[in-house]
């Protein structure tokens, strides 16, 4: 396995084998995070702008009611340097390409915002079930905190070892069609364990991996980037959703 910076070892490719998860702390600096941050709050507020009030359910954040706020956004790294440029950096790249056993495209990205005192939750999922790869072992997710990401303000919570079951079913509320999750009857036998991570770290996490978060009620934010790695053999053969594949980028 390829090294970098020491970041991990034999010890942590083998937690996150059977957990399907790892945090790494410390990757990137608090200016670095700045920096990213307020790149996405501009492209955020020209997003807002311009939201058609038909796509206001997809991209508002509902559980903020005392003003307008983005719970996401789709594809940082193909609008916004600042997240590619986070996303080839060859830390995150190398990590991935331990994980995943070869070399990487990235494939898809999201901005998670989860405003304070009021950012909504997101239901227990497994990201290739939104995915749907040819190879079930081809993508890992990347997660880096922008801020602290803490048990207040909406941290990750993970499935240990679910990684090694199956992917399941998943359903959406009849308003929320883009909000697939886990039925409550798998996640009953399941036990979430929270993961905080600090600002400048990465949350590593298996596409079978059960996760979610809670809300956010404290009065910080939680913002976070999601880069989803895959293997450069790997591709989104039955995706629940639409994926635009001409956003595929090389940064291996």
């Amino acid at each position: 396995m390829n090294q970098e910076a020491g970041l991990i070892n034999a010890m942590h490719q083998t937690l996150y084998s059977l957990q399907g998860h790892l945090t790494v702390p410390g990757v990137f600096r608090a200016e670095q995070m700045q920096h990213v941050v307020h790149d996405i709050e501009q492209w955020g507020e020209q997003f807002l702008t311009d939201l058609a009030p038909e796509e206001r359910a997809w991209y508002v954040d509902g559980g903020v009611s005392a003003r307008t706020v983005l719970r996401k956004l789709d594809n940082p790294h193909a609008h916004r340097d600042a997240v590619f440029d986070l996303a080839c950096d060859h830390r995150l790249v190398r990590i991935a390409e331990a994980f995943v056993q070869g070399p990487v495209d990235l494939y898809f990205s999201q901005v998670f915002f989860k405003p304070p005192e009021g950012g909504g939750p997101k239901p227990a999922h497994q990201d290739n079930f939104y995915f749907g790869p040819d190879d079930l072992d081809g993508v890992v997710t990347a997660w880096v905190a922008l801020d602290d990401a803490t048990l207040h303000n909406g941290c990750l919570y993970f499935g240990d070892g679910t990684n090694l079951g199956p992917v399941y079913e998943h359903f959406a509320p009849d308003d929320e069609p883009f909000n697939l999750q886990l039925p409550e009857q798998i996640l009953a036998r399941q036990p979430m364990q929270p993961a905080p991570v600090p600002r400048g770290g990465v949350s590593f996490h298996h596409g079978n991996t059960f996760h979610q978060s809670g809300a956010n009620h404290s009065r910080h934010w939680r913002r976070a980037v999601a880069l989803h790695y895959v293997r450069r053999d790997t591709v989104f053969a039955q995706p629940a959703l639409p994926y635009d594949h001409s956003l595929k980028r090389r940064v291996s």
